[in-house]
């Protein structure tokens, strides 16, 4: 069972690579795939997360061929 992970904007730099494939036991929660596939990274928590194009908490859970985007915050001015 796998799912699809991307990396955004300065994350992608920060984790070195735009994307990522996790394959294991589904479901699991989205903190859960971070520190699988990033265990030297803390997760920050302002992160924004979707999960299938929708916007979740950082409790969310994913199923086996979801897909997950990890986004940095949004700052303007």
């Amino acid at each position: 069972m796998s799912i699809k992970v991307r990396y955004f904007a300065s994350l992608k730099e920060s984790v070195g690579r735009g994307e990522d494939e996790c394959h294991t036991t589904f479901p699991m929660p989205v903190q859960a795939v971070w520190q699988q596939l990033n265990p030297e990274l803390a997760m920050p928590e302002t992160l924004l997360i979707a999960v299938n194009m929708n916007y979740v908490k950082h409790d969310a859970m994913v199923e086996d061929g979801d897909e997950l985007a990890f986004f940095p915050p949004v700052t303007g001015g």
